[in-house]
């Protein structure tokens, strides 16, 4: 089987840039859509911000995850005899799952790439390996966090847009309570992203701190990000005359500081949770074939492969994130500054808590399920209920879709080396 190994690896490393691809494509819309649709970012800026926090998040705090796709849903033991079938396996999972990800983002539908490449590695494991090789247990967590994820993040969102409206639109000067309340917005959404990422994300550099330290640094964090916006704050140029049309004009323009502060982090809790979608069955193979086809449960992630991840997802998003940005932002409910900022603090809370518990839970459920949240905070008119409906089909297909892929690429890899 090893006389194949470069060719596994070559392979594997296609794939896998395929795949962070099809993430950056389709799933980076999550971190930015909220930022575009609400007009406090363009495109343009969109894209640089996102190349630059993804590929940090991705890099220094995508390890934890990885190992959940990689290791926790097959049972390695029972592969120890033909490795490489594990090997064929993961090439087809990332194939599939990276032309249903092609499909999905020139639709413009806004599906999980978790769904897709968890679909494609069950789809495989239980046709080509046997029912009893997949860890249905490890599967059932993860299907559960699919319907956690969208619920907790729609209730956080709801939380937060209603706390923005007792603190800040229905005082008597809104623009006066908007500079006074959103640098502790601004702090909060600092102080969330470096917490969880001091705590999971740093831990393969060799960064060891304690839970005091963890803390200090969080809050520090948290303190310089909020002195950066108050700077950016004081820069804006208020119109008294532009809140005769809209009454809130100039208290959005202090919320559309927040958004560039919160696209940042959910920018980087994307790029930790999510480039393990692409570089996880890619590190397993790897990792098979430098063994000499020794299938081990833990094996350290090599930073170039969440380089390499990093550079596919930056890469999609440049070349095709346009069309799901414009789904998620626009087409579900009509999103201002402040309702983009309670969706995307609430995605980014719920994401980088469960990136910290290792739960692959999907980013597209999470920031659907805020931006629903946001919608229903004023009222089930406000929500796009057609726009809804499709998407919520996308994901129902999704993890067929991946399954189905997968079988048939499985057969082929084996048909073509394995015989």
């Amino acid at each position: 089987m090893m006389e194949f190994g470069l060719t596994f690896i070559i392979l594997a490393c296609v794939f896998g840039l395929f795949m962070a691809w099809g993430v950056g494509a389709n799933d980076v819309a999550n971190a930015m859509a909220t930022s575009v649709g609400s007009k406090a970012l363009t495109i343009k800026q969109a894209i640089i911000i996102a190349a630059i926090f993804e590929f940090l998040g991705a890099f220094l705090a995508g390890g934890q995850v990885t190992a959940t796709i990689r290791k926790g849903m097959i049972d390695a033991e029972m592969m120890a005899g033909s490795p490489e079938l594990l090997v064929y396996g993961m090439l087809a999972a990332l194939l599939a799952a990276g032309i249903w990800l092609l499909i999905a983002s020139r639709a413009g539908w806004p599906v999980s790439t978790t769904h897709s490449i968890v679909g494609a590695i069950v789809g495989f494991a239980a046709v080509g390996l046997g029912i009893e090789a997949v860890h249905w247990a490890k599967v059932g967590t993860i299907v559960m966090s699919w319907v956690i994820s969208p619920v907790t993040s729609g209730a956080i969102a709801f939380a937060l847009f209603m706390s923005v409206q007792k603190l800040i639109f229905n005082t008597d000067d809104p623009l006066a309570s908007a500079r006074r309340y959103v640098p502790l917005y601004i702090f909060l959404v600092g102080f969330i992203v470096a917490l969880v990422t001091m705590f999971k994300g740093l831990k393969h550099i060799g960064l060891e701190l304690s839970i005091l330290e963890n803390y200090l640094v969080a809050i520090s964090v948290g303190v310089i990000v909020m002195l950066i916006g108050i700077y950016f704050i004081r820069q804006l140029k208020f119109d008294p005359n532009a809140d005769r049309e809209y009454h809130f004009t100039n208290v959005e323009k202090v919320f559309g500081v927040l958004m560039m502060v919160t696209a940042c982090a959910m920018a980087f809790a994307h790029g930790s949770n999510d480039v393990a979608n692409a570089v996880g069955p890619l590190a397993a193979v790897v990792s098979i074939v430098q063994n000499d086809g020794e299938v081990t449960q833990r094996s350290l992630m090599a930073p170039w492969i969440l380089l390499l991840g990093g550079i596919g997802i930056v890469a999609g998003l440049m070349m095709y994130g346009h069309k799901v940005i414009a789904t998620v932002g626009q087409g579900i409910t009509e999103l201002t500054p402040s309702r983009g900022f309670a969706a995307t603090l609430a995605a980014a809370t719920t994401v980088v808590v469960a990136s910290g518990t290792g739960l692959p839970i999907s980013t597209t459920h999470t920031l659907v399920g805020a931006v629903l949240g946001v919608g229903m905070a004023r009222g089930i008119a406000a929500v796009n209920m057609g726009v809804v409906r499709t998407i919520f089909m996308s994901w129902i297909v999704t993890l067929p879709a991946g399954a189905i892929l997968a079988i048939l690429f499985f057969f082929m890899f084996k048909g073509i080396f394995g015989g």
